[in-house]
Formats: C-alpha cells, structure tokens, sequence
C-alpha cells in the first residue's frame, strides 16, 4: 500500500499551486487560440476522459530515474521531432520500438548497466518555434507548431488554431499507446527475438553488422544461462520490457485538463504521460511552465541550453525538486558541440553543490542545426558524436554521472542527417526528407551512436 505524501508546498511569496494557477504567470510559445470558448469546451471534454497513463506508474519511472541518479542505470530517452497525426500504425509504431530496443540492447550489453526507455512517442504533437512566422514556398505563414495545434499545409487557413485538435491529440496517443503497450508487454520485445529487432535497410550496413554480432553475443549468453539451469522462461525481465511515454509539456491547456488527484497519495499527476518536460524556451523560473510543472508529481526535465547559467540551473532544481527526491528532476543539455565541454562543468558543480539530486541527459541535437546552401534544416551525425563526446568529458572532470541521452530518430529510412557510417551526404537529402520540423536520426545513425555511447560508458 503506498503511503500518502505531502502535498506540494506553496513559495514564498506565491499563492498555493493548483492546476490552474499557471494561468497567473506568463505562458509562452501558446498558440493564438481565436475562440477561447470553443477551447474552453474542448478542455472540458479533456476533463472527463479517462487517464493516458496512471500516477503509479510515473511513480515506477521517477524510482528508474532515481537509478539513474545514483549512477546504477542510464536513461535513453529518443524518438519523433515532432509525431504526425498521419502516421499512427502499427507498423510504423513498430519500428520506432525495434529501433529503441536495438540501441537498449546495445547500450545494455555493451556498458552492463540497465537502461530506463522513454520515448519521445504518444504526446509529442506540439513543437515550440524560433519566430512567429515562416517562409513557405516563398510565402510567409504562421510557424507550424504541431498537428495538435494546426495543419502543416501551407496556407493561411490551414494554420489557424483548431482547439478540436487537442481532443484528436488524446486520442492519437491513446492509441499509441495502446500499441505500445501490445508490443512491450506481448512478446514482441522478447529478448530471444534480438536478431528480429534488426531491420532490413540496416542489417546491411556497418552498425548493422556489428548490431548482428552483439546479438550472436546475447545469443550465446541466454544459451549458457539456460545450460546451467537457471529459468529462463519465468523470468519476466527477458520476455517483456518498460517503454515509458514522455513529450514537451508544452500546451498548458491540454495539460491541466489530463491533470488527474491520485487515490492513494492524494498528489496531483498530469496523466497525459510518465515524463514531460520544459524546453529551453519556456523555463522561465516566473514563467507559467516551471508554475504548472513545480505542482504535478511526475518526473519532470527541463532542457538548458547555451544561455543557461549554474544560478539558473539551481534556482530550477529547488523550485522543481524542493523534496530532492531522485529521479523527480532531469535536466537534459542541448548546450552544441563547440560549447559543452566549457559550458557543462559550472552547471554540474553549481547543481552538486546544492545537494539537488538530479539525472543529466545529452541532447546531442538541438545545439547543432545548421542550414545547407539550398536553406534545408540537417544536422550532421560529426558533431552530435562530438557532443556526446564532450558530455562524458565533463562529467568525467566533474566527477559526475552522465545520466542519459535524448535523441530524435525514426525507424524510417530517411535522409535527414549527414553523415553516419553509411553516410547521407548533402546532395541526397532530398531523398527521404520527411520530417515535420527538425531532422532526425535514422536507425543506421541511431546504432552508430548507440555503439559510441556504450564504448564511453564502458570507458569509465
């Protein structure tokens, strides 16, 4: 029986939380809703639905984080830039997972530390943006903000705030969910089927080989197990896995409408996933984000980049983890592959030195956008290597853990990212570039990285 804890203690200064008094603050990155009556329909709606996930189960992965915390697991948190309300299938769920337990196993087997899987996957519709508009076909439109804001077509229409969208968005993830579910509980993830994980466009290139070893490897370790007389088939841990569900808490509206009074501790949860975090752009300590997300008992992240300072980095953790429970906190850096080795080590002295327990997480991405001659958006797969690189080199100057790493890939062959063992080079982007926003990681680049991480974990 779990046992009741405190409730959230107001601020200094601040009025006691409720889901709703995140409306006093400032909201940024919102969209511009034209009928606040409509969307206030749609959040009562939101109100009576049943839960996407359950309050134990953000317990569950706030106690896997707090491993990850204490050094005794890593955190792999990857999947969409942004979902598509087009793209909800089996099939295409499904490779998204086989990609994500491909790099577990890798990482698992390769540095023999557990690894707590958190997709980016069932929520992850809303995308904050640079500016307010962009250019299109050389007309400017409202940015595209996500298909549980608005369409991506480009036309003016198309890009008006739709709050009848949000309600699609829960039911979007539901499903996913649901599938999700299927497959990690169901079979699918068996760790017999290892080779089966492997997909076809990958099974033949570098990181594909070397992924074909590693499961001869675990072959022949479930084999001798087996010999020796130990139970394979009752041991739950090789037949199914965890795959926690995470996205930016970034709609405060449809957030506080799936926040939900757990029974047992009387503590509020937002079940519209295990995990949500607070980007870059809206972790503003007087901002209605880090009020919305200081109240709901989830494990919550905040992402720091370029401009974070320690003073920032420790005002957030006791405003978010004044309990300083492991695995409540997770600030994941998108600090850019020329910067982090300079830039990380004062963030993790400063949040040490405040006694914070928190779980730090590479966002190899974010920090290296950049632009070809012809204005497409790509990254290139050098220097997010470099960045987690240089995350491990802090930490290890620090004498910190490094906790994790958050990605964006798809199970899809696409042609987003340059570079790679089986390199995507600038003239064949345009192939496969299918992304709605940022590029991502296919699963060639996704296992080449994968193999990177667990030779640097294995290093320390």
């Amino acid at each position: 029986m779990t046992s009741a804890a405190p409730r959230p203690e107001p601020t200094p200064g601040r009025p006691e939380w409720s889901p709703s008094s995140w409306r006093a603050y400032p909201a940024l990155q919102q969209p511009d809703w034209p009928d606040r009556a409509a969307l206030a329909a749609v959040e009562e709606r939101l109100r009576q639905l049943p839960p996407l996930v359950f309050a134990g189960e953000a317990r569950a992965l706030r106690a896997a984080l707090g491993e990850v915390c204490e050094g005794r697991a890593f955190l792999l948190q990857a999947g969409d830039c942004v979902e598509s309300f087009r793209e909800v299938s089996a099939p295409l769920i499904r490779e998204k997972l086989k990609v994500l337990l491909q790099m577990s196993a890798v990482l698992t087997f390769g540095a023999m530390l557990p690894v707590v899987k958190v997709g980016r996957i069932a929520g992850q519709f809303a995308k904050p943006r640079s500016g307010p508009t962009e250019v299109v076909n050389g007309v400017e439109l409202p940015s595209f903000r996500g298909h549980v804001v608005h369409s991506d077509e480009p036309t003016p229409e198309a890009r008006i705030p739709d709050p009848e969208r949000l309600v699609q968005g829960y039911y979007q993830a539901a499903s996913t969910l649901n599938l999700l579910r299927a497959f990690t509980k169901g079979g699918f993830a068996d760790l017999n089927l290892v080779h089966l994980w492997n997909r076809e466009f990958v099974a033949s290139s570098p990181a594909g080989q070397r992924y074909e070893a590693l499961a001869d490897e675990i072959e022949r370790a479930l084999r001798f197990m087996k010999a020796v007389g130990i139970d394979l088939e009752h041991e739950p841990t090789l037949h199914e896995v965890d795959v926690w569900t995470s996205h930016e808490g970034l709609l405060l509206e449809y957030e506080e409408a799936l926040t939900r009074t757990d029974s047992l501790t009387g503590e509020p949860y937002d079940c519209s996933a295990h995990l949500l975090w607070i980007g870059d752009r809206t972790r503003q300590l007087d901002g209605a984000h880090v009020e919305f997300f200081a109240g709901v008992q989830n494990p919550v992240a905040v992402k720091l980049g370029p401009s974070a300072s320690p003073e920032d980095a420790v005002a957030l953790a006791e405003r978010l983890n004044p309990r300083r429970i492991p695995g409540r906190l997770t600030f994941i850096t998108r600090l850019g592959a020329d910067t982090i080795r300079e830039a990380l080590p004062p963030l993790l002295r400063a949040v040490r030195e405040s006694g914070i327990p928190v779980v730090w997480a590479c966002d190899p991405m974010h920090g290296n956008l950049l632009r070809t001659p012809s204005g497409t958006k790509t990254r290139h797969f050098d220097a997010i290597l470099e960045e987690v690189r240089g995350f491990f080199a802090a930490h290890r100057e620090v004498g910190t853990w490094p906790g994790g790493v958050h990605l964006e890939f798809t199970g899809e062959d696409v042609t987003e990212c340059l570079g790679g063992s089986t390199e995507v080079r600038e003239d064949q982007l345009d192939h496969r570039y299918e992304t709605l926003c940022d590029p991502r990681l296919n699963g060639r680049q996704a296992l080449d990285l994968a193999f990177l991480v667990a030779e640097l974990m294995r290093a320390r």
